[in-house]
């Protein structure tokens, strides 16, 4: 009898003349559907958990093997048909072939797997707290343009050609009528250069930068809860609204204070209830444009004992920042490359009692914790919030206690 693999019933695999056929062990960070054969890892795009499928190999990295599906032969009771037309050529959304029950547990999977591999944390349940709607409730996005085909969307999958998009149903209705409108603008309105546009909807309308025809950067207004912000296209602004609410109320809790950092702090998104809470608040963030709204609307606010620095964290550390005789609370909320040594390291030398990380990273996220966890801290609470649905991408909070003594 010769060692082949096929005649083996315990594989979850089978050789065939044309390619492979695996079952999707789990969701993998990243989003892709893990198998093995032949000795080899295989990632596969757009699976579900529990799926027996035929691939073809994309490509071969070492005992890595990248695929696609080419026909799902038993589908997991995972799987749903995917409603979107473009679902699998654009690069947008890459859940939607999950029931939104196994989008939040894969995800919680996700969060679980990076802090156990890269933080060496063991946290049996994690939570992800639903969205108040799975669909049409993307309120900020950014469309590609490309003049020369005329088209307008976003990039296909694992390329930068623009999949041409009319309808997209992951958007809130008044940026699919602002898409729509674009799409009908005529050719010789729209600027030769632009190659993508940035889209925001707030309260009061939808703001687009940069600027063209009868498109404006309009400045707009949001309330979430009992705080009022304003922001534009210009600058940074959370994708779902309708999440923002839980995931301040958990990163804040109940804590009270004489005085707290939030690092990254985009246009006040924490600071407002931060000033609310302790006697003095420091806010430090890169982008002018969102500093400038950021003392707006601590202004309109009336909150007077909030300070914005327009600085990177970094730079802000390295030059000292401000001294403090002590430090409550540090919050800090950095993009998806998570933060800078020298953050982290400045973080540890001000030796707060208590630290949030907001988190759109689950493995930028488990780097970091690592190094705070070494610092002496430990995580008191975690939890995540489903920001992305229909997509692998997870907002997670966690919140961090220096014990006494240290």
């Amino acid at each position: 009898m010769t060692n082949d693999p096929t005649n083996d019933p315990t594989n979850d695999f089978k050789r065939t003349t044309e390619s492979l056929v695996v079952s999707i062990e789990r969701i993998l960070p990243g989003g892709v559907g893990l198998a093995h054969t032949e000795g080899k890892t295989v990632f596969v795009s757009l699976a579900a958990k529990g799926d027996v499928v035929r691939i073809s190999i994309d490509r071969e990295q070492g005992n890595l093997l990248f695929a696609s599906i080419d026909e799902v032969l038993e589908p997991s009771a995972d799987r749903v048909e995917p409603p979107c037309p473009y679902f699998g050529r654009c690069g947008g959304c890459d859940f939607q072939q999950l029931t939104y029950e196994a989008q939040l547990d894969a995800k919680a999977e996700i969060i679980r797997d990076c802090l156990h591999r890269i933080a060496h944390l063991d946290i049996p349940k994690i939570v992800v707290v639903p969205a108040p709607a799975p669909w049409h409730y993307r309120a900020r996005a950014t469309w590609q343009i490309d003049p020369e085909q005329k088209t307008i969307g976003y990039y296909e999958r694992g390329s930068r050609r623009v999949c041409d998009v009319a309808e997209c149903a992951v958007l809130v209705p008044a940026l699919q009528n602002t898409l729509e409108e674009v799409r009908k603008t005529a050719t010789n309105l729209v600027p030769d250069d632009l190659r993508h546009l940035d889209a925001v909807v707030g309260d009061n309308g939808v703001s687009l930068a940069p600027a063209f025809a009868d498109f404006h950067t309009k400045e707009l207004s949001l309330t979430v809860g009992e705080e009022t912000y304003n922001y534009s296209a210009a600058g940074f602004f959370q994708v779902n609204q309708e999440v923002l609410k839980d995931v301040i109320e958990f990163a804040l809790n109940d804590l009270v204070g004489e005085t707290a950092l939030d690092l990254y702090c985009g246009v006040g998104l924490f600071t407002l209830p931060l000033a609310r809470r302790f006697r003095n608040v420091i806010g430090v963030e890169s982008n002018s444009v969102a500093t400038r709204f950021a003392r707006r609307n601590l202004q309109q606010a009336q909150l007077l004992n909030a300070n914005i620095v327009t600085a990177s964290v970094t730079d802000w550390f390295r030059s000292g920042g401000k001294r403090f005789d002590s430090v409550d609370f540090v919050l800090l909320d950095p993009p998806r490359a998570g933060a800078e040594s020298a953050v982290i390291t400045g973080i540890l030398d001000l030796k707060p009692s208590r630290i949030c990380y907001v988190s759109c990273d689950p493995a930028t996220l488990g780097r970091d914790l690592k190094k705070l966890i070494a610092g002496g801290f430990e995580v008191d609470a975690i939890s995540g919030f489903d920001m992305f649905p229909q997509t692998h991408h997870v907002e997670t909070v966690v919140q961090l206690v220096l014990p006494v003594g240290h």
